[in-house]
C-alpha cells in the first residue's frame, strides 16, 4: 500500500501532514468534505473545510474552531499539497486532494454529477488513488435527467393546488431540501418549510449562495397552506408537526424510492425519484475520469462494485468507514 494515506481506527489519515479526513473519532486537525453528520462530527481541534460550509458546520456542531478554504486553493503541509474541489453533492461538498511527488489521492466525499444549480457542479481530478462512495453502487440504480424529476414534483404539486391540498414533501434538511427549494416552480404557490430546513436555509444564504425566497411555516391560514409546497427533513413527515397540517399528502424525494415497496414503507402519497449521490453509470464514470489505478470504495454497495472493478482490471478494495451515505431509513 502506498504511504501518504494510512486508514486507521479514527478515519482516513495523512501522516505526514498530520490531518484526518471526515474523521469518526476525535483528532486535532479535520478535513471536512462536507457538514451532513455522518462526515463531521462533533469534538475536532481544528476545522477545514470550503467556505460555502462554514455557516452550515457551525449550525450543527456550535462553537467550533472552523477555517474555510476556496475550491482549487492549495496549502501545503511538511510537502504534502492539499486541495479542495467541487463534489456536486450539497453546497459547499468537496473532493479533497492530498498529494506529494509520488503520489496523488482524491477523496471524494459523497458527490454527484447531475448539476442540481445550487452546489458547485462535480469537478474530475485525476489521481493514483481514489476513494470513492457507492451508495448507490449497482445497476438498479440509473437516475432520470433532474428536469424530469422536478417536473413530476411540480405536476403533483398543481394537481394538489387544484384541489386545495396541501403538499408536504420530505428531504434532507442540508442538500435536497435546497435542490427542490431551487429547482421548482415558485409560480405554483409559496413554499414553506419546517424549522430545520429554514435554519439551513438561512446559513447557506448568509455563506453567498443565493437560494429562492422560502418562509418558516408558523401560523399561516388554511387556505394559503392549500396551495402551498411544504419542505420538511424526513424526521418530521410523520411528526406531531406534519399532523398539524390538515389533510396534506405526502411525497419523499430520495433514491431508495427506486425500489420497490419503498414509498409504501415510508408510507408516502407519491415517491419521487431523487439523489444527491451518484448513480451506477455516473460512478463508474467518475472512476474513468479520475484515471486512478486503485480504487477503495466506502458504504452502500461497496464489495459489488469493488468486485466489479477487479474484474475491469482495477486494483480495488472495501475501505470500511462510519460513512452512511443516504439512509433507507432516518
Amino acid at each position: 500500500m502506498a504511504g501518504l494515506i494510512k486508514f486507521t481506527k479514527k478515519g482516513i489519515y495523512c501522516p505526514k501532514a498530520d490531518v484526518y479526513i471526515d474523521p469518526w473519532g476525535s483528532v486535532d486537525r479535520a478535513l471536512i468534505t462536507h457538514a451532513h453528520s455522518d462526515h463531521a462530527r462533533r469534538g475536532h481541534k481544528h476545522y477545514l473545510c470550503h467556505n460555502h460550509s462554514i455557516n452550515v458546520l457551525i449550525l450543527r456542531l456550535g462553537d467550533i474552531n472552523v477555517q474555510g478554504i476556496e475550491y482549487g486553493e492549495k496549502i501545503s503541509i511538511n510537502g504534502v499539497d492539499i486541495s479542495y474541489h467541487p463534489a456536486g453533492h450539497v453546497v459547499g461538498s468537496s473532493q479533497i486532494r492530498i498529494a506529494n511527488k509520488k503520489e496523488i489521492w482524491v477523496i471524494s466525499g459523497d458527490y454527484k454529477l447531475q448539476n442540481d444549480n445550487v452546489s458547485t457542479p462535480y469537478e474530475p481530478i485525476k489521481c493514483d488513488y481514489f476513494i470513492t462512495e457507492s451508495t448507490f453502487g449497482i445497476p438498479a440504480f440509473q437516475w432520470e435527467p433532474q428536469s424530469v424529476i422536478i417536473d413530476q414534483i411540480n405536476s403533483w404539486w398543481s394537481h394538489n393546488t387544484a384541489h386545495n391540498i396541501p403538499s408536504l414533501i420530505s428531504a434532507y434538511s442540508l442538500g435536497k431540501a435546497q435542490r427542490i427549494i431551487q429547482n421548482v416552480d415558485h409560480n405554483i404557490g409559496p413554499v414553506l418549510t419546517h424549522g430545520a430546513v429554514e435554519k439551513t436555509n438561512i446559513a447557506v444564504r448568509k455563506s453567498g449562495v443565493h437560494l429562492k425566497h422560502t418562509e418558516l411555516l408558523s401560523d399561516q391560514k388554511s387556505d394559503y397552506l392549500q396551495k402551498a409546497l411544504i419542505v420538511c427533513p424526513p424526521g418530521a413527515s410523520d411528526s406531531v408537526w406534519s399532523k398539524k397540517i390538515k389533510n396534506h399528502v405526502k411525497g419523499v424525494a430520495s433514491g431508495w424510492m427506486a425500489l420497490r415497496g419503498t414509498r409504501r414503507r415510508r408510507h408516502a402519497d407519491q415517491g419521487f425519484i431523487l439523489s444527491d449521490h451518484v448513480d451506477w453509470n455516473e460512478l463508474n464514470q467518475a472512476v474513468d475520469l479520475s484515471g486512478a489505478h486503485t480504487v477503495y470504495v466506502t458504504h452502500g454497495y461497496s464489495n459489488i462494485f469493488a468486485k466489479w472493478l477487479r474484474e475491469k482490471g482495477l486494483q480495488s478494495s472495501v475501505l470500511e468507514t462510519a460513512f452512511e451515505g443516504e439512509m433507507l431509513v432516518e
